[in-house]
Parts: structure tokens; sequence; C-alpha cells
């Protein structure tokens, strides 16, 4: 035979034998994976709210299926109703100014303003405060059971027994059974897949003894950090009434300050909406009958229709059903390790939490659709933990739905980069729908957001690597990466770019006026550039000579005693106690990144094995872990990126619901789930360069991962 002929057998040999191996590999149930996670509730745990919603809008509920004791939960995870569309100002009567909230600081030898936090002069700080706190996101109404013991009182929390209830993922449903005085009540909440409404069917004979009935309350903003949505006081400063009645709907108008929306109620059979007291309205079933359905729908504007339950209920299986069948997923059946189950389920409930919580035409705040941190106000440092992992998992679209608003905001990016003396886009940290700054002592000196843009865009590119994608996103890539170039200052004494001073690292830990070169963004910074060169070539552009001169010159990463430092101005980040708190973030250099010029392998294993014998891990958050994780992959430990995203530490906690738990002021936390997603996909898929399958899973014989439909990361 030929050695030309004997080549081509041998090839196609083996590729016989790999189709053989992929048609062998039957596909994984979807249905039987999604259900074998189903959480079930069997008491009031404050801690175990359950929710539906579809991305935008987001409903979360107590034991009885609907929101009836929002105030039992209010320090648990809450029982928020909120839109992206629900945004709310109290009025500024005494007419801030936002330069108030400007500082100016000296840095590389010019002047430089940013929107920060005062403490005093009181005019400033006030200012600031308010830009801070407005706008707010909207907690938009609770919907309640009201239910009545014999003796004509309203039950308590106490007075649910028998509690069965139970989340199906797979279709979106919530059953909710219990007793009251022995008398059963079964609930099934459904939340619509497109609109801002749930639909709710009561099963009871309590309905029939008129002791069952639905009522709807409007709090009222607090304006503080938190909004849980329980504040039923200054009932005067807001206005509820029932604009539209007719025998099977009612629409109520509620209007706060120049907030104005509408929330319509339909329903089956016959009843009565009446309103108790100032915003608090109830809905009482008139028929003698065992069964009530009802649907809420909560509108900006006036509608003169809402989906029955039927259609809603119909709406959410087919919706999740399409969701759960297209994608990724991940199989662990088979595995003997005891922590493959934890795995699963967390891989299960974090799709379905980050499905209804961050998938927005807005960056998504940290608590999603379910209450406020930080005035409800979206980070955009965290957007990357948020969403990348739709992309890994080949639901590039729930990504995209969220980057239309960076060209939404992108003049509020050019003047941000502009009024500070550079060129391109600066893209916010903490900011609103409009794109506005935040007045932040912290996030006004972080700049690892910046190239999450170029990230973003990367990602939608490599999904098919057509020209559309590039000239989609090359605008806003190419002015992310002009900021970029801009920002870095050229110190003559050493011939090197520099980033800062003027900077927080993502290790929020240092001093802006003092911190220069941190190691993570110094990695992100080459990166970003790098890949925006790509982009320019890709469309038939030269080079941008101004990214090249930063390329070539940008500052070695930071190293000291064989490991690298969190900055070049941090020679103590390994001796000084307080340094080794909050993120690790140098672990992102080569784990949330790929290998880039400036990275000494050797030297990142060092750093890793420091890290994860010394460092504070008690204070740390619910995303350091699948970094740590993604970190352990890329350095060939899949022992280690296991042990990281099951390590035993407080805020690696994900509650029944899987949620992820942070502190009693963060009881979820979204960049938790959505970056455990991310490692995940990685573990599994690999990322560029990859030479083994499964990278992120120990060959021990204990672990069987079955996979389908990922992507790789970069």
């Amino acid at each position: 035979m030929h050695t030309y002929c004997f080549v081509k057998y041998c090839f196609l040999l083996v590729l016989l034998w790999h189709v053989t191996i992929i048609s062998s590999q039957t596909p994984i149930n979807r249905k039987a994976l999604v259900e074998r996670h189903r959480v079930i509730n069997t008491k009031a745990d404050t801690l175990a709210s359950l929710s539906v919603g579809n991305g935008k809008f987001a409903f979360t509920v107590d034991v009885t299926g609907l929101q009836t004791f929002p105030e039992f939960y209010a320090k648990g995870v809450p029982l928020g109703t909120q839109s992206e569309w629900g945004w709310h100002s109290f009025r500024d009567t005494v007419g801030y100014q936002f330069n108030e909230s400007l500082k100016e600081y000296t840095l590389n030898g010019r002047k430089v303003t940013y929107s920060v936090q005062w403490s005093q002069p009181e005019r400033n700080k006030q200012a600031s405060n308010w830009f801070r706190q407005n706008p707010h996101r909207l907690q938009l109404g609770n919907l309640g059971l009201e239910i009545y013991k014999k003796n004509g009182t309203l039950v308590s929390v106490q007075d649910i027994k028998n509690i069965r209830q139970e989340l199906n993922p797979w279709t979106g449903e919530i059953k909710s059974q219990f007793s009251v005085e022995g008398e059963a009540v079964v609930v099934w909440t459904y939340g619509h897949a497109q609109q801002d409404e749930v639909g709710v069917k009561i099963q009871s004979k309590l309905i029939a003894q008129g002791r069952l009935k639905v009522n709807l309350r409007f709090p009222y903003p607090t304006g503080d950090w938190t909004d849980v949505g329980t504040n039923y006081k200054q009932v005067d400063k807001h206005i509820s009434n029932v604009e539209t009645a007719k025998p099977q709907l009612a629409s109520i108008l509620h209007q706060l300050d120049t907030t104005t929306y509408y929330t319509l109620l339909k329903w089956k059979g016959n009843a009565r909406v009446a309103q108790a007291q100032k915003h608090y309205f109830v809905v009482s079933p008139a028929d003698k009958a065992d069964v009530f359905e009802l649907s809420c729908l909560f509108s900006p504007v006036s509608i003169s229709d809402v989906p029955s339950f039927t259609e809603t209920q119909a709406s959410s299986v087919q919706g999740w059903n399409a969701f759960w069948s297209r994608g990724g997923a991940v199989d662990f059946a088979g595995s003997t390790d005891p922590r493959a189950h934890e795995l699963e389920r967390r891989i299960i409930l974090s799709q379905y939490l980050t499905k209804i919580q961050c998938v927005n035409s807005q960056p998504p705040q940290e608590t999603g659709l379910t209450y406020n941190s930080w005035f409800g106000k979206p980070h955009l440092e965290m957007h990357w933990w948020h969403a990348i992992h739709f992309a890994l998992w080949n639901r590039l679209d729930l990504l995209e739905h969220s980057l239309n608003w960076y060209q939404q905001v992108y003049q509020e990016a050019q003047n941000l980069a502009k009024r500070q003396g550079y060129t391109g886009a600066r893209w916010q940290k903490m900011t609103d729908p409009e794109g506005k700054e935040s007045p932040s002592s912290v996030g006004a000196f972080l700049i690892w957001q910046q190239p999450h843009f170029i990230y973003f865009a990367e990602l939608c590119y490599r999904d098919k690597r057509d020209r559309a994608k590039l000239e989609k996103y090359k605008d806003l890539v190419f002015a992310t990466a002009d900021f970029m170039a801009s920002y870095a200052w050229f110190d003559p004494a050493k011939g090197k770019y520099v980033l800062g001073k003027g900077v927080i690292p993502a290790q929020e830990r240092y001093k802006p006026e003092e911190t220069f070169n941190p190691t993570y963004e110094l990695a992100y910074w080459h990166w970003g550039l790098s890949v925006a060169q790509q982009w320019r070539e890709r469309l038939g552009m030269p080079r941008k000579a101004e990214w090249d001169e930063v390329l070539t010159k940008l500052s070695p990463l930071p190293e000291a005693n064989g490991v690298y430092l969190a900055a070049e101005s941090a020679p103590d980040s390994y001796t000084n106690p307080v340094y080794k708190t909050d993120h690790p973030s140098v672990l992102g250099t080569w784990g949330m990144l790929p290998v880039t010029p400036l990275l000494d392998k050797a030297a990142m294993r060092r750093t890793f094995d420091l890290i994860w014998n010394t460092w504070t891990w008690q204070d740390t958050w619910g995303w350091d872990f699948p970094m740590t994780a993604m970190t352990a992959t890329r350095l060939g430990l899949p022992d280690k990126a296991v042990d990281a995203l099951l390590m035993p530490i407080r805020t690696n906690t994900y509650l029944p619901n899987g949620h992820n738990f942070q502190d009693e002021r963060l009881r979820l936390y979204l960049p938790g789930n959505g970056g455990f997603l991310a490692a995940i996909s990685m573990m599994c898929a690999g990322y560029d360069g990859a030479a083994t399958n499964n990278p992120g899973f120990p060959k021990d014989g204990k672990w069987k991962v079955k996979w389908e439909g990922l992507q790789k990361m970069p």
C-alpha cells in the first residue's frame, strides 16, 4: 500500500471511530435531569422562598404560593415583585447638581475628577447621597392570600400547617399545599414567559366559605440601600385607586411622584374588588366554588386585557420546555463522588435563577429582580459574572439581551471619559438605566469592568465567526479600546505604560491615590487591546498604532519572591492581613483570562498555591470560588477545581432554592450563580488550547461527566 493511501486509510479509521463514539453517546434526558432537582419546602423557611419569572420580571412567593407574609420573609429572601422598567426617583426639591458629587484628584501630574461619596461639606454629602439613591428600582406590589380563621381573624404564618411546596424547574410551576384549621389549600403559581404577569389557581373549601380571598398591596419605596417591598407607611405620599372595574377585570392605578404604572387583575367566575384601606385591595370570590383562578399583570402603560391563568400556565410550560431543551446540559449520573449530586443541583437551579433574574434589557443588579441592593442599581464589573455563562451554555441570545444597553448609554460613557481627559468610552461602574454615574468612593476608581465589553463581543463573534457580529459591535469595541489605551500612563523613567495611580483593583482593599499596576487588570488590558486589534484585522482594517504602542510597552506583571503581587504598589500583598481578604483577583489573571504574553505559568502556579493555603477564605465573595476553580482548571489541578466550587465557606452557601447566600445583608447573590455556571462550562468543555477532555474534573474514576451543547471559554 502506498504511504499516502495508508495514511488516508488510517485517517478514515480514526474518523469512523470518532463518529461511532459520538453517535453511541445517547443524548442527555434533560427532563429527567432537571426534574430530579425539584425544590421541596416543608416549612416556612425565610431563606427558601421561590420565584417565577422570565428574565425581565420576577415574582417571589412564600409557602402559600403567593406573597401572603412579606414582613415575615423580609430578612430572608424577600417576596419581591420587580420588573426591568420599574424605576422611581424622589422629587428633588433642593436642586442638587451632579457636579457637586465630583472631587478633584491630582494623579500622574494632572487633575482628574471622580464622582465620590462625601462626608463633608454637608451640601456635597447630601448631593452625592441623592444621586446614589436616585433612581432606584421599585417593588411593584405584593399579591397575597387573605385567609380568615373560624374566629374571623387573619391567619399568621404559624397557622399554616402541613406544608408541602414544590418548584418544578422544567415547567416553572410552583405547587403549594398546606392547611388552615384542618382545611386543605392548594395553590398553583406560574409566571408568564413574555409578560410581567403571574397566574394563580387556588383550590380550597375555604373559598366557598368566604374565608379565602386575594389581596394586593402597594408599598412605598424606602430609598434605602435595601428595599424588600414592605414599607406600608407614608401612605399619603402616593396614590392608588381602582381605575377600571368590570365583571372579571380590574385595573388599579398606582402613582408615586412622577412614576405611574398599572396593575391589572383578571379572574374566572364572579368576584369583586374593593379597597380595604389606602393601597390595600381585596379580591373576593363570589361563587360558591372551591376553585378560583386569577391573573395579575404589572404594566407601565394602561392596557385592556390580561392572559388568563390557563394561558399563563401554557406560556410557562412551553417557555421552560424550550429553555431546557436548547443550549448546554451537564449530567453527573453514575458518579460515585458524593459531591456530584450537589454540584448538579447547583447547576440546574443556577440556570433557573439566572434565567428569571438576569435576562434584562439592562445589566442586572446583584440581587436580580428580587430585592434592592445598592438601591437596585447594576454594577458593570459584575455583568461578566451575571452573563457570560449564557454564551458558554450556548444561549447567546440571552447574553445579547443586555448588550444593546451599552449602545444606549454610549454617550454617557463618552462623556465620562472626556470629563476625565481620556478618549473613547469609559464604562461606568455603578449606574442606572440611562447610564448615569452613581457616586461611589470605590466604584469610581474601578477599571476592570472596562474590557468586559470586548469579552462579551468576542463571545458573540465566536458563536458563528461571522462578519455581522463584527459590524454590530465594532464601534463599541473600538471605543472601549481607545479609552484603555489613553488611560494607560507612560512613565518615562520606566519606559513603560502604567495603570494608575487612581485605581482600585478588583480586590477592593487598596487606596486609589497610592495604587498602580494591579496584576489582573494589567493582563486584562493586554488581552482586551489585543482582541480589539484582532477585530480590526478581521474587518480588513489596519492595526491601530496607539494600541500597539501600549501593548508593546505595557508594564510587566509585578512579582516578588516568585509569586504575583496584587499590584506593583503592594509589595506586602501577602504579609499584610488586610490584603489577604476580599477577592483573590490575581487568580483571574489566568482563570477568567486566557494566557497572555505577560504571564509566567510557573509563577501563577506558585501564586495559586500560596493563595490556596493562606487566603482568608472566610472574607470572600460568591464569585471568588468559581474564579479559583477556573484558575485551577487552567493549571491542570482538577481536584482543586472541584474543591473550590464546594469549599465550605459561608459565602459559598447555596440555599435550598439555589440562591448563593452571602450574609445577612446579601441573602442572595447572583454573580455567584452565574460564575458557578461559567466555571462548570470551562471544567467540562475546556478552553482554547485545553489538552484534555473535562479538564476540570479529576480522572480518579469517581466522576462520570456527560455534557452537551457547551462552548469553550477563551
